[in-house]
């Protein structure tokens, strides 16, 4: 089968046929493209999908990413991100491969189809003019014929007439024999021209023809069998990213397997973990029984009795601590949680024991615990510094982390100083490789001046030392929570640390304090706001208010080490100023100077009251 010899007559259609073809072909290239631009929008919205769910650095986000589930979303979208990549990669091998070759092999189809065609209208061009010029031959073989014809006629009747000379007769008849020879002549070209016609005529639809349309019929199969290798490439590009794909796929799947909710739980221990101990049992007051206490010629209980135990904000009194969180007003109105320990057996310093914890003596009411704040000069100091504490919280964070619990500020304590390390190991390799910098000036000259460097050199040395610095504070920090925590018993671990009110520490330890009466944390803003109200209050009336007056002196029998937050320490023999009896509970308030007060168990010191004063 062949166009040459079946479409010999077709010239037009194939023509209109094949540029056809090349319609299809651009039609199939022009897919391509939006198939491509498709696959670059796909891979680009999963990129941003997967860049909108990556945890911000340097935010919270960062840390929730510890957990198992967390880690597991984080490589799902690691894997979208390669997923996507591999749709960058189809996009690139079909335009590389399909796109690129299809358009440039257009190009080449164009030019080809345009010579193929023009040597079929030279072709048809050339027999044309063959055509005219038999034709012309032939009518100017018709007319010589023709004309011969009438001079043979006018010579016969010229010849048969009596009348015409000789003469006359004669020159018609050279006259005919020109015309007879002119039209032998066009015989002859008319004849020699058709014999041309016909071999040229026979040489186009036998030869060139044939020929050229042989051409166009394999330049149309050539550009068939193209079309058809760029639609298994097309199927090819997408087929050689599966595995990959695949892989993507499996790295979600095993990123799900990888889930651990044990861990997980194990986790959220670790974060939110206090590291306080849950508050003990409620102990029963028994109100039948006369409140046998004693206090000071200075106490507002008289000013204040007969009235309703005081109400903060409002709230009712006396609901149940586990239940609901108590005011951190409690933890002021209290003395030392613990039971005094027993007088040594011996009067000798070693014998003394010093850490003896016993359950929890019975608390008094609140209203009693609040007259006794009431006239207690150290207790107001440390409620004012409860006061900037909450303040605090409400604020900005404070640097050492009191505002957390133990075990929070514990780890939140070792992260800085793991930050720091890193700050301080950065600025040591900047120094040593300014110093190396500065030698290698100190040997080449020409190479800079060693002088300046100093300049950065002393800077990044001033920088060192001053994380050298913060390092130590922050490591101090740590060791005392460290050092405290575990050494705390039950009961130590429940005492806020309010009563040695007119230091420094005991200050820091009531602002920093975040433990509820019975031991454990709270965070409920509404009492904090209470309280702040409350000290708000009465700030004015105490600012101006003076120490407690001695109300008589005592001397220590015993050594007592006042290891305890509230605690005082004292030596056998001192004597020291009473500014608080016991009220039950073992333990004396006093007074060594003007600035050192505190409780000392009851049964370590001989009181003398100031009616006995005078005797003793």
């Amino acid at each position: 089968m062949s166009w040459g010899t079946e479409l010999w007559d077709q010239f037009d259609n194939l023509e209109k046929h094949t540029q056809w073809g090349i319609d299809i072909l651009e039609k199939y290239i022009k897919f391509v493209k939006e198939r491509t631009e498709i696959e670059l929008n796909y891979a680009k919205q999963l990129r941003n999908l997967s860049k909108k769910y990556q945890p911000k650095k340097n935010s919270k986000e960062e840390e929730e990413y510890k957990y198992t589930a967390c880690k597991a979303f984080l490589s799902t979208l690691n894997e979208m991100n390669d997923y996507a990549g591999q749709h960058e990669v189809i996009s690139e091998n079909m335009t590389s491969q399909i796109t690129v070759d299809l358009m440039r092999y257009v190009q080449e189809l164009k030019q080809e189809r345009k010579s193929n065609f023009h040597d079929g209208r030279k072709a048809q061009q050339h027999i044309e003019t063959c055509w005219k010029q038999l034709e012309s031959s032939k009518r100017r073989f018709e007319r010589d014929c023709k004309e011969a014809d009438r001079a043979q006629q006018y010579f016969e009747k010229m010849d048969a007439d009596i009348n015409v000379t000789k003469a006359d007769v004669e020159k018609a008849r050279q006259q005919a024999q020109i015309r007879h020879q002119m039209a032998e002549d066009s015989k002859a070209d008319y004849s020699s021209t058709l014999q041309r016609f016909n071999q040229e005529q026979w040489e186009y639809y036998h030869t060139h023809i044939p020929n050229i349309f042989q051409k166009i019929q394999e330049m149309e199969e050539r550009r068939i069998v193209r079309i058809g290798e760029s639609m298994k490439t097309y199927a090819e590009v997408d087929r050689q990213v599966i595995p990959i794909i695949g892989k993507c796929l499996d790295g979600i799947v095993k990123a799900a397997e990888s889930i651990n909710q044990k861990n997980d739980s194990q986790l959220v221990v670790e974060a939110y973990k206090s590291g306080f101990e849950p508050p003990g049992d409620i102990e029963f007051e028994d109100y039948t029984q006369p409140m046998k206490r004693t206090v000071s010629d200075n106490s507002l209980s008289s000013a204040k009795e007969g009235k309703p135990e005081l109400k903060f904000g409002g709230k009712s009194r006396g609901k149940l601590w586990p239940f609901i969180k108590k005011n951190k007003l409690m933890s002021l109105l209290t003395s030392p949680h613990q039971p005094p320990p027993p007088p040594p057996a011996s009067a000798s310093p070693s014998a003394v024991p010093n850490g003896p914890q016993s359950p929890k003596q019975q608390k008094e009411p609140l209203s009693h615990r609040f007259n006794e704040f009431m006239t207690s000069k150290p207790k107001i100091h440390c409620f004012r510094s409860l006061k900037r504490g909450l303040s605090l919280k409400l604020g900005a964070t404070p640097e050492d982390f009191s505002n957390l619990p133990p075990e929070q500020r514990r780890k939140k304590l070792q992260q800085k100083v793991d930050d720091l390390n890193k700050e301080i190991q950065k600025e040591t390799d900047q120094r040593d490789a300014i110093t190396k910098m500065k030698d290698v000036y100190l040997k080449n000259p020409q190479m800079g001046d060693p002088a300046s460097l100093d300049h950065k050199l002393t800077e990044v040395t001033q920088n060192i030392e001053k994380l050298r610095l913060e390092t130590q504070k922050f490591e101090a920090w740590l060791a005392e929570v460290e050092g405290r925590l575990p050494a705390r018993s039950e009961q130590a671990r429940r005492q806020s640390g309010m009563y040695d009110g007119q230091t420094h520490q005991a200050v820091t330890n009531c602002a920093q304090d975040r433990e509820s009466p019975d031991g454990s944390y709270t965070e409920e803003q509404s009492q904090e706001r209470e309280l702040k109200v409350l000290a708000t209050d009465f700030d004015d009336e105490f600012d101006d208010e003076e120490p407690l007056p001695a109300i008589g002196t005592c001397k220590a029998l015993y050594t007592f080490e006042g290891q305890n937050e509230g605690t005082i320490s004292v030596t056998e023999g001192e004597m020291l100023s009473v500014i608080e009896e016991d009220k039950g509970d073992g333990w004396t308030r006093i007074r060594r100077s003007e600035d050192e007060e505190g409780y000392v168990p009851t049964s370590y010191v001989e009181v003398y009251l100031d009616k006995n004063a005078k005797g003793s």
